[in-house]
């Protein structure tokens, strides 16, 4: 069976009885250069353990599976369970999951099952819950690389650099954990149903240590959060307003302090200005 041919994909899903879940996200793609693609430059060799989140019907899975030492795939919907059965059967690296990620233990799912093996993950993410997976995934530090297919604008916001449109809250944090790059685009045309969007696929590989000294790291992502929470207003008007418990003269003397013009906006701030004023406020709380 051709995982990745339109019409064997729709006789195995109506043989089965399954019907798409615009609630799920579900886009499952029909060519095979994209699985093909994502597993290679991923980089899966035999000495990784993947994890793959939301197989759908396996075309992903099945080139994990030829190329990684085990694959662990974690599936939410349960009517896809007897779809994988008869798709997956003769997968012998493959062990299937089926239930909610975002309620698992990401660290400790990765350490069950990839040990002695290289853990990285892998998916084609449905677009409603990227960020929350994403953050899951990168937040655990159990990964050496993730290797996502995601929303295009999505992909450029990961990778976005300080002062322009596309950076924001989410670019730092993603750059905080990792060093990604967006590797390719993915038309509409390459799933069914299609997407209105074009997607892409981006690669986050985990840093060893963060890029900057950071002392807090619940304060920094709090500054972080607080100085894109109003864009269009000066990071001094909106520090003052989202982060609180100073008043406006107290944060134009921290800013200043950290060599930071209370007039500039946010998105101008690299993740070590980032860091200089978490850091700055840490050794406050701590004096």
């Amino acid at each position: 069976m051709d995982l990745c041919s339109l019409n064997d994909v729709r006789a195995l899903l109506t043989r089965h009885g399954f019907r798409f879940s615009k609630a799920k996200g579900q886009n499952f793609l029909i060519a095979p250069w994209v699985p093909q693609r994502i597993a290679r430059d991923a980089g899966v060799t035999k000495e990784c353990g993947v994890l793959e989140i939301g197989p759908g019907v396996g075309p992903l899975t099945k080139e994990l599976c030829a190329a990684a030492g085990k694959v662990v795939a974690v599936e939410i919907d349960e009517t896809l369970r007897p779809v994988l059965a008869e798709t997956m059967a003769d997968a012998e690296n493959l062990e299937l999951i089926f239930g909610d990620f975002l309620k698992m233990d990401a660290a400790a799912l990765a350490q069950e099952k990839f040990g002695g093996l290289r853990p990285m993950a892998c998916a084609n993410l449905p677009y409603y819950i990227t960020s929350p997976i994403l953050t899951k995934l990168l937040e655990s530090r159990a990964f050496q690389s993730v290797t996502v297919m995601v929303q295009k604008e999505v992909a450029l916001r990961i990778c976005a650099k300080p002062a322009t449109a596309d950076y924001g809250a989410f670019s730092v944090f993603c750059q905080y954990y990792t060093e990604p790059q967006v590797l390719f685009d993915v038309p509409p045309d390459c799933f069914v149903p299609q997407p209105k969007v074009t997607s892409a696929v981006v690669q986050l590989k985990t840093r060893a240590a963060p890029p900057c000294e950071i002392a807090d790291e619940t304060i920094f992502f709090r500054v972080v959060r607080a100085a894109f929470a109003q864009r269009r207003k000066t990071l001094l008007n909106s520090v003052s307003s989202a982060y609180g418990e100073k008043n406006k003269q107290e944060w134009e003397r921290v800013l200043l302090d950290c060599g930071i013009a209370p007039t500039v906006r946010g998105e101008t701030l690299s993740i070590s200005k980032f860091a200089a004023i978490a850091n700055r406020l840490a050794a406050e709380k701590r004096s």
